[in-house]
């Protein structure tokens, strides 16, 4: 009986979902990586090394950092939250393998954020988002 209610609630357990996934990634993924500056982001990006992919390191770490902070604040504010969302879940499958494959680190923590990401693709943003606000301007517009 309770549990029916809460279905009304839906687009408020999304906005939480959101900006606690969103600022969270920021806070204890992406800010180290953002202020760690060219030096973190070459030592990141060799990491794509184990795919094959051993040229320009820096600019592979670099994306990787944009994915963990601006795309991750894309996700909490709900701004082009479908690109922000497929953009750090596949950050964080290349995140995954490489824990996995290299054994290093536990690809655990990496899966649950790109099954979250990749799950957040299809549930979309919800009507408490810049992009449902931004929809709302457009439709009364024309």
């Amino acid at each position: 009986m309770i549990l029916e209610r809460l279905q009304k609630y839906q687009d408020e357990g999304l906005l939480i979902l959101r900006l606690g996934f969103g600022f969270g990634f920021i806070y204890y993924h992406g800010w180290g990586k953002l202020t760690g500056g060219p030096e973190r982001w070459e030592g990141l990006g060799g990491s794509m090394a184990q795919f094959g992919i051993d040229f320009a390191p820096q600019f592979w770490g670099f994306m990787a950092m944009l994915s963990e902070t601006l795309f991750a604040l894309f996700i909490a504010v709900g701004f082009l939250f479908r690109p922000a969302a497929m953009l750090l879940g596949f950050t964080m499958l290349v995140a995954w393998l490489g824990h996995h494959l290299s054994g290093n680190g536990n690809p655990g923590h990496s899966f649950k954020n790109l099954v979250v990401a990749m799950g957040l693709v299809f549930i979309g943003p919800g009507k408490y988002s810049v992009d449902a606000w931004l929809a709302s301007r457009k439709s009364n517009k024309g």
